[in-house]
């Protein structure tokens, strides 16, 4: 009966890769990094550490709000309505008369004219 097993890596003495295929074995390349790198979405070599000592790492929690598309979508700026103004509105006798019931003005740009808006709600 065998006292002591002789350990595997002494068998590899002399060969550079230990049994294992050259991209492998070089280094500190197989494990993704330091520290918290390589702890993605398919991370099979680090998922037991992420999983012990960082457990809600993984998955989402609670609800965020987020900017709906319709929001953005009705607001122009002072300047594209300037660029515009023939085709938005009528010259009366007060300026340019400009009505965008469904939008929110914006004020990027310089006028030139003067407008008289009715719109949804303007920005300060």
């Amino acid at each position: 009966m065998k006292l002591k097993k002789r350990k595997k890596s002494g068998r590899f003495r002399g060969s550079r890769m230990h049994g294992r295929s050259a991209k492998k074995a070089k280094g500190k390349g197989h494990h993704g990094g330091k520290g918290m790198s390589g702890t993605g979405k398919k991370a099979g070599q680090k998922r037991t550490l992420v999983d012990k000592y960082y457990y809600p790492y993984f998955g989402r929690r609670g609800f965020t709000s987020r900017p709906t598309a319709k929001d953005k979508k009705n607001q122009i700026n002072i300047g594209d309505i300037e660029k515009n103004i023939s085709s938005l509105g009528k010259k009366g006798k007060d300026g340019w008369e400009i009505d965008l019931p469904d939008y929110k003005i914006l004020g990027e740009g310089e006028l030139k004219e003067k407008l008289v808006i009715k719109a949804k709600a303007f920005s300060k």
